[in-house]
């Protein structure tokens, strides 16, 4: 039966209604389509996000790391101004003389050391002590009697020997390395000039019967000198065992700088050594060499038991020479410093009180 044709309004709308029937599967698929395109959008935004993310997680260790290092940075500067200012403290206390009043109502000296003394060795005399008997470590200050004891030995200081890994071995201070050959004479001026421990194990081990048989000399020394307050365990000072008083001292750096070998080494600002396989040049560790101190020897010494000390041989200007010694002193610029007070207040009193033809008058005053 053929089919009748259709109102040409009812075809519209059938038309329609079709096309809204087809359009629910369309529209999915469409979405379907369109939402993938969007997820690989969404995708591709996200991967900035999460780069952006690492990155910025990056950039804060390194940003922790920056601000760590300014902040150690600005603590290093601020010890290092703290330190600046606590020696330019020290060096306005230490250059400052301070005094007291003794019994008799005199203005001594007021010293910022354990023990000191000034003594005149011309006529062996005390010019002026505190605590000059009280038996002390004395460290580096060791070393006076070591030379004065390989010395005495009468040896041939152009001989060279031979150093050891034993006698670097906790040496603390040493300019020397095993294996190289070294004079006698270098040796001596290295334990000296610049209280190299190494250079004196070697002239101990080196020495007749080995060092054991030479801390043994130096202890017959000390007896022989009249050094009642003396005892040595180790030739070099680095052991707080040996021991001595300013006044023991002061007499033993008058001896030592009168000697005609070590005379000349007590009083050198510097030397050139030489080993067998290179040379340099050591500095003394007696700051009041170079000043306008006359000196005719000295001696430093520090371990943490003796603290900071010195003894050293000063002559007055136009008078005789004068020992100084300063035990015990809390750093290294005190000493010197308070060895110059000392000094400076015997030259400022009469030539009688330090020997002469005014001796008597000083006593009647």
């Amino acid at each position: 039966m053929p089919l009748k044709r259709l109102p040409r309004r009812l075809l519209v709308i059938g038309a329609a209604l079709v096309a809204l029937a087809g359009m629910t599967p369309f529209s999915a698929e469409a979405q379907t389509r369109t939402t993938k395109p969007q997820t690989s959008t969404t995708k591709a935004q996200a991967k900035p996000a999460a780069a952006k993310s690492t990155q910025t997680t990056a950039a804060k260790p390194a940003q922790t790391r920056t601000s760590l290092a300014r902040a150690r940075a600005a603590a290093r500067a601020r010890a290092a101004a703290r330190a600046r200012a606590s020696y330019e403290r020290q060096q306005r206390e230490a250059m400052t003389p301070r005094f007291k009043r003794d019994e008799l109502g005199n203005m001594i000296p007021d010293v910022r050391a354990a023990a000191a003394i000034v003594y005149d060795p011309q006529l062996n005399k005390v010019l002026w002590e505190e605590n000059s008997h009280e038996q002390r470590s004395i460290a580096s200050l060791t070393k006076l009697m070591t030379a004065v004891t390989f010395v005495a030995d009468d040896p041939d200081l152009s001989q060279q020997v031979a150093v050891t890994r034993a006698d670097l071995k906790a040496a603390s201070v040493t300019y020397l390395k095993a294996g190289e050959l070294i004079s006698y004479a270098d040796l001596l001026h290295l334990t000296l000039i610049a209280s190299d421990n190494a250079a004196t194990r070697v002239l101990a081990r080196t020495s007749e019967g080995g060092t054991a048989a030479f801390v043994a000399r130096m202890n017959e020394m000390a007896a022989h000198l009249g050094l009642t307050n003396t005892h040595y365990v180790d030739p070099s000072g680095l052991d707080s065992n040996n021991v001595s008083s300013a006044y023991d001292l002061s007499q033993l750096i008058a001896f030592a700088s009168s000697d005609e070998t070590l005379g000349p080494i007590l009083r050198s600002a510097q030397y050139d050594v030489k080993t067998s396989g290179r040379a340099f040049t050591i500095h003394s560790t007696n700051k009041l060499l170079g000043t306008d101190v006359d000196v005719r020897g000295g001696k430093t010494g520090f371990i943490s038991k003796a603290g900071y000390c010195l003894a050293t041989l000063l002559r007055i200007p136009q008078g005789p020479q004068v020992s100084v010694v300063v035990l015990g002193a809390s750093n290294s610029t005190t000493r010197f410093w308070e060895a110059r007070h000392l000094f400076n207040w015997v030259v400022g009193r009469t030539q009688g009180l330090v020997g002469g033809d005014n001796d008597d008058n000083e006593k009647k005053k």
